[in-house]
């Protein structure tokens, strides 16, 4: 959900730029700076944010320029002397001297300067406004873009989940046959031990049973299936994305823990290392 949109217009002589940035979140978490000649229009904004973009840490920013020799900042006589007055009443009831020089101080505190000198009206706003939908608009036209590329990743990696499932039956044949084999194996180091063979057999098909992957594969299968249609659907499917994969990492972990199988392991280390970056990259889908 990473993206940027930037929109410029001229209202009564000052240039208005509109910028608006978004990064990755579960939810929408919406931040607003405008100067506050407009900031009755917040709400009106921020409705709009709410209604075309569904995710994502978001930013927007409002602010002008002048576009002529015009000096934008005005001092606020009024403001410091209020602030002066404060001060040295402060200064006085805590028993200590005042600054020296107090203008050092006072000029960097808030509304000493005006720079905000712009006055609304519903003329000016529908200029800005429109600046917003298109800064809004180029947001999107990024996010889309960046969507597109995710496509192919998603892709590369279900694709490489899905061979590595398939490489997983290699091993399943000579799986048992070890298992088998090592069981066998430990009986005999016992010694000259009478045991009954039917019920050996039958004690081995139970174990191998519970070591059966079948299920695992029939279910990862038809999850990375899910996830290449889910994707291609409509937007708004970022949050289905994520619990898909959740899905994927189950059956991936218990394919893990029933392998019992070296080569088996490390294919499931791989398949593990796939789905870690279409984690951490669904948090990007709408």
């Amino acid at each position: 959900m990473t993206g940027y949109g930037k929109a410029d217009c001229e209202v009564n002589g000052k240039k208005i730029t509109v910028e608006i940035k978004s990064l990755n979140s579960k939810q929408l978490d919406l931040s607003i700076r405008m100067f506050s000649a407009y900031k009755d229009k917040e709400m009106e904004i921020r409705n709009e944010i709410l209604r075309r973009i569904e995710r994502g840490k978001v930013d927007l920013n409002i602010y002008y320029d002048s576009a002529g020799n015009e000096n934008v900042l005005q001092f606020n006589e009024a403001a410091f002397q209020s602030y002066l007055v404060q001060l040295n009443e402060s200064a006085r009831r805590l028993g200590i001297a005042p600054p020296e020089d107090p203008w050092s101080l006072l000029l960097k505190l808030p509304e000493v300067f005006k720079s905000e000198i712009l006055e609304s009206d519903d003329e000016s706003w529908t200029v800005i406004r429109k600046a917003v939908d298109t800064a809004i608009d180029h947001l999107i036209e990024f996010r889309i873009q960046e969507g597109k590329m995710l496509e192919k990743v998603f892709e590369n990696k279900i694709n490489r989940i899905e061979s590595l499932l398939e490489e997983v039956k290699i091993y399943e044949t000579e799986r048992v046959e070890s298992i088998r084999n090592r069981i066998a194996e430990s009986l005999e180091k016992i010694g000259n031990v009478d045991y009954d063979k039917n019920r050996f057999e039958q004690e081995m098909i139970y174990y191998i049973e519970k070591l059966d992957i079948n299920e695992e594969k029939s279910r990862l299968a038809n999850h990375c299936k899910y996830f290449r249609s889910t994707m291609n659907d409509a937007h708004g499917q970022g949050k289905k994305l994520g619990f898909i994969s959740q899905e994927i990492g189950r059956e991936v972990n218990t394919l893990g823990s029933k392998s019992n199988h070296t080569e088996m392991q490390k294919i499931v280390v791989c398949m593990k290392d796939e789905l870690e970056q279409i984690k951490e990259q669904v948090l990007n889908v709408m």
